[in-house]
């Protein structure tokens, strides 16, 4: 049984730091340093121009907010919940699939949530900033993997991942299907949870077919030692029948 089975409302119980997650945290707190010094000076051009304005990667293609918008955030607390989410969901992940395969599933849903950001708004000037995308991805990958692990919700109300994340994604969907003036960008969530369901399908998809082509290479060489086995086995029995007959 895995010591991290358990889950208090956000709160990591067990385990440690793991390096990625340790590095994305990292980023974002400078970053967002960074932000509050663009603040001071008066002019926020930090977060217009890093941050994720669809009418800016359509119009004048600035391609590299479909990853920078994910490090910067709109406050402490924003920022501080994400890095919480990043560090409960993540360290675990990185664990299980290791540093180089945890990297690329953060950013795939980052940038699928900027992606549905854009296909939804292609001309909007509103700037989206917040790794919120590649975290609701993160609570997927969670809850496919440990579906039944137990998350005390609020720190009171048990509930197990599995049905953690079709709440969350319900809340997303349905948030997303309103015009609200919260600012929460609801739809990037939704679009971090859906690319991280497709990759993590196609994922599967893939080790499947590796798998049957495996097994099908270890079963073309059983063959091939077979017929070597058999043959050498023929000679050996030839031979001998030979040497019977002359003496």
């Amino acid at each position: 049984m895995s010591r991290y089975q358990t889950r208090i409302g956000g709160f990591g119980i067990g385990g440690g730091w793991t390096p990625a997650v340790k590095a994305l945290v990292i980023i974002c707190g400078v970053a967002f340093v960074l932000q509050i010094f663009d603040q001071f000076a008066g002019s926020p051009s930090f977060t217009y121009k890093f941050g994720l304005s669809p009418a800016a990667v359509t119009e004048t293609y600035y391609l590299w907010q479909l990853v920078t918008y994910i490090f910067l955030h709109g406050g402490f607390f924003h920022l501080l919940f994400n890095m919480l989410g990043l560090y409960m969901f993540g360290s675990e992940l990185e664990q299980t699939w290791g540093t180089r395969q945890f990297v690329k599933y953060f950013f795939i849903c980052g940038i699928g949530a900027a992606i549905t950001t854009i296909i939804a708004s292609p001309h909007s000037p509103v700037v989206t900033i917040g790794a919120s995308g590649a975290i609701y991805g993160l609570l997927l990958a969670y809850g496919v993997l440990f579906p039944n692990r137990i998350i005390y919700l609020y720190m009171v109300i048990p509930i197990r991942a599995k049905w953690f994340v079709v709440i969350f994604g319900a809340i997303a969907f349905f948030s997303s299907m309103s015009a609200t003036g919260s600012g929460i960008a609801h739809l990037a969530h939704l679009g971090g949870m859906i690319f991280g369901l497709a990759y993590l399908k196609g994922f599967r998809v893939f080790f499947d077919l590796k798998g049957h082509y495996d097994r099908w290479q270890r079963n073309r060489l059983r063959r091939k030692f077979d017929v070597y086995y058999n043959e050498r086995r023929r000679d050996e029995d030839d031979q001998q029948k030979w040497r019977k007959w002359r003496n």
